[in-house]
């Protein structure tokens, strides 16, 4: 009977330390689940207000997934620096690559060197010339365009001869691309319609200065379709600083929220109409994270555009306004 206490107690004790004790299995889970994941985001230029919010946007969703970490760069509209910048991610080693290609064709190889060295690639709205990448997250460049072009021929229907300005993105982009054709479709079927067309390059300034030497050469217009709001903003004011902005009308595409967006300029009164093209911020970022985590996505994920009016600005204005 003297000997039962230590002996239960020395059986407790290593019990104890067994417990403490961890397994392989457990170590490699913990590890696992404490892993940090590091998302970077190569954005091709910060100037426009839309690339401002997926900025924005991203840098606030960033928050909800406390297993990662988000690095941005912007190229500045600038092939050279993007691929530079890609190929510094590439060096440190991220986990997940997300990129808006300032345009396809230089950006392809690069981003197919970063998927090689097994980076997973989420390529968000602006597509490359091939599908190197893990996920792509978008909308119909196409139907927005298409929905305008519906909107300009309808407005233009019951005048002669129209006169059309035409305000393209960045040469060289998928978007500028697909809403030109998708617009003209519809804009080319207006009987004796005239289009002028010239590149502003997503920029207000830009649009703007492009305006005011088509408002010298062109004595009469009829509508402006530019292939995002700022550009129509541009030619606004263009046209109202020559005193010109009521023979004509203006539509945009982006439908932005904010005092500074293009839905604000519908209410105003500034634009006739705006077509909602989703940031894709969110979407994307959590594609990055499911790809890091290693779960499995879908190829494409394609949102859904809107027309954005007098009728219906006021509730758009406050479902996509970014805090």
């Amino acid at each position: 009977m003297r000997n039962r206490w230590p002996i239960a107690a020395a059986l407790a004790g290593a019990a104890m330390l067994a417990g403490c004790g961890e397994s392989p299995d457990s170590t490699a889970a913990k590890d696992a689940s404490a892993k940090r994941f590091i998302i970077a985001f190569s954005q091709c230029n910060s100037a426009e207000p839309y690339r401002a919010a997926q900025n924005a946007i991203m840098k606030r969703e960033i928050a909800k997934y406390p297993d990662c970490e988000l690095l941005v760069q912007d190229a500045q509209q600038d092939n050279a620096r993007q691929i530079q910048q890609i190929e510094s991610f590439i060096l440190q080693g991220v986990d997940v690559l997300i990129v808006a290609p300032n345009e396809a064709a230089p950006l392809t190889a690069a981003v197919k060197k970063a998927r090689g060295k097994g980076i997973k690639v989420v390529c968000l709205e602006r597509n490359l010339l091939e599908p190197v990448y893990d996920a792509f997250v978008g909308a119909n460049n196409v139907a927005i365009g298409e929905m305008a072009g519906q909107f300009i021929a309808e407005h233009l229907k019951a005048t002669p001869n129209p006169v059309v300005v035409e305000l393209k993105g960045l040469l060289g982009t998928k978007p500028q691309e697909e809403r030109h054709d998708g617009a003209r479709k519809h804009i080319d079927a207006v009987p004796g319609v005239t289009v002028v067309e010239d590149v502003a390059n997503w920029l207000q300034e830009e649009g703007q200065k492009r305006m005011e030497t088509l408002l010298q050469a062109q004595p009469r217009i009829d509508a402006v379709y530019a292939h995002n709001d700022p550009m129509a903003v541009g030619a606004y004011w263009a046209a109202k600083n020559a005193g010109r902005e009521k023979e004509m009308i203006f539509v945009g595409v982006d439908g932005l929220g904010g005092e500074n967006g293009g839905v604000k300029r519908v209410m105003d009164g500034m634009l006739a109409c705006t077509f909602y093209y989703p940031t894709c911020a969110a979407e994307g970022l959590d594609l990055a994270v499911r790809l890091a985590r290693g779960e499995s996505v879908d190829k494409e994920l394609i949102l859904e555009p809107a027309r954005i009016d007098s009728a219906n600005a006021a509730e758009w204005y406050a479902r996509v306004t970014v805090e």
